[in-house]
């Protein structure tokens, strides 16, 4: 039997022992209850708009990858990266732009790369659309809420193709990168590439150009392969697909051969991308057919190769084959608002997208018709989608005069040079004329926020704008100001 002293050394171990425990439960009740309120409050600042949850995402990934750019590991050297360059290469991966302030070869490492690459895909889906898919992926149902936004963020246009779309994203970004990167290594290895450099770059090149984000590993980009069509082809075929939209390529699945039953969205995407795509090819070649400091001096073949690759990439691909600086003035202005334009809504490629001009064009062929509707394909458009299209390029050659006034009192660069430094930006294309590498620091952040803003910035205002819906119970009367 034990006695009463015994009894009581038992007890103070037990006893203090349960204080442990007991302030260990404490301590982790209140680190839930931080993290639920953290949680909490995410949810009220994000989730209380599609737009808003767009840049929160953006700028998080964002401030990821500048951290992991300005680690040691990232930079040949072995030391850290100055912030303004970390920051401007994270933003332009992860707006698919393309911009640098520094040799994507020369600066960073393997690890480095590969954050630029693995930002760029991230960018380059969406973040929120990526978010869906992975969902999809583990087997989860998209919610209400998250249909809604993911709705909003990829322009698509009924709540029901919601997982159509995201698993055709899905399923196309994998085959379409896995296939250019299949037909692109082989020929690194055979150009005399080590097996670990043919595949990486490889890689690299197919989801570069898939997403539209113009970054190269090798030192003087793709210059070296201007007549290699076996690389050349594979590069603009991504650039292209890439740049038509994945609710496009989701109607051109089902029914490629049969135009009719086309939405009007991949008529209109389709047929503009077609008719810039030829309009820019021959005016890009005819301004540069005898400029020796570019395609002057190739043969005729040549100068179709390169006025073809030019004007595939000027509408965000933002690889080129020939130098910026050395193009005449006005293919430089033809470049620029090709720039501007872009490619299509709820694509990988920037602009203000080929839908957005399409519609302002059909208006101002009404109006010199004398039709009362704005008609397309047997299809009226409602007034709301072209008074949100006259906004989207309003506000944006807004940011781009800004921008650009703003570029020219920082550096003291020319106009042209700065137009088309800005242009690139706000568009996420990526062609450059070395300005960016130039700037002082307060340009480099000016050229990051215009990225993020030309990334995010049209979708949410087009998306605003049309859930925005103010109803009035009177009607004021009508006059008619005089226009022109």
């Amino acid at each position: 039997m034990s006695t009463p002293q015994q009894k009581e050394l038992k007890k103070q171990p037990q006893f203090a022992r349960g204080g442990k425990e007991s302030r260990y439960s404490a301590g982790i009740r209140l680190l839930i209850q931080r993290f639920e309120s953290l949680r909490d409050l995410i949810d009220r600042v994000v989730g209380s708009s599609s737009s808003r949850t767009a840049i929160t995402a953006f700028i998080l990934v964002i401030t990821f990858f500048s951290i992991m750019l300005s680690l040691p590991i990232a930079s040949q050297d072995g030391h850290r990266v100055e912030l303004q360059h970390a920051v401007f290469t994270a933003t332009s991966a992860v707006t698919v732009t393309g911009l640098t302030t520094v040799s994507t070869a020369e600066q960073w490492t393997f690890f480095g790369q590969l954050m630029i690459l693995l930002g760029s895909q991230i960018g380059g889906l969406g973040t929120l659309t990526l978010t869906s898919i992975l969902a999809l992926a583990v087997g989860r149902k998209l919610g209400l809420r998250s249909r809604i936004i993911t709705q909003e963020s990829m322009n698509i246009g009924r709540l029901g193709e919601v997982g159509s779309v995201l698993r055709t994203v899905a399923v196309t970004s994998i085959v379409i990168e896995g296939t250019i990167a299949l037909v692109l290594i082989p020929r690194f290895l055979l150009l005399g590439e080590s097996l670990g450099q043919g595949i990486w770059h490889g890689i690299f090149y197919a989801v570069s150009s898939f997403n539209n984000a113009g970054f190269t590993p090798h030192s003087d980009g793709i210059v070296p392969y201007g007549h290699d069509l076996w690389i050349l082809i594979p590069i603009s075929l991504g650039v292209v697909i890439g740049s038509v939209g994945f609710p496009v390529i989701l109607v051109l699945q089902q029914n490629l051969a049969v135009f009719s039953r086309w939405n009007l969205n991949a008529k209109l995407t389709v047929i503009g991308t077609l008719v810039l795509f030829v309009a820019g090819s021959f005016a890009w070649g005819a301004l540069e057919w005898n400029n020796n400091k570019t395609i002057g001096e190739l043969s005729v073949a040549d100068k179709v190769l390169n006025a073809t690759f030019a004007s595939i990439m000027t509408r965000s691909g933002g690889f080129n084959l020939v130098d910026m600086n050395d193009i005449n003035p006005v293919t430089a202005l033809l470049t620029a608002l090709l720039m501007f334009i872009g490619g299509g809504s709820a694509s990988t490629a920037g602009g203000i997208k080929i839908t957005t001009i399409t519609v302002v064009f059909l208006a101002i062929l009404a109006e010199a018709r004398g039709d009362q509707f704005v008609v397309a394909f047997g299809r009226t458009i409602p007034d709301t989608v072209l008074r949100i299209a006259i906004s989207v390029i309003m506000m944006s050659a807004t940011f781009v005069f800004i921008g650009t006034a703003a570029i020219m009192l920082m550096s003291g660069a020319s106009l042209q040079r700065s137009l088309f430094e800005v242009i690139s930006a706000y568009a996420t294309c990526g062609l450059s004329t070395g300005l960016s590498a130039e700037l002082p620091h307060s340009g480099v952040y000016l050229l990051s926020i215009l990225m993020l803003i030309g990334r995010v910035g049209t979708i949410t205002v087009a998306t605003g704008l049309a859930m925005r819906s103010r109803r009035r119970l009177y009607k004021f009367p009508e006059e008619r100001p005089i226009i022109g």
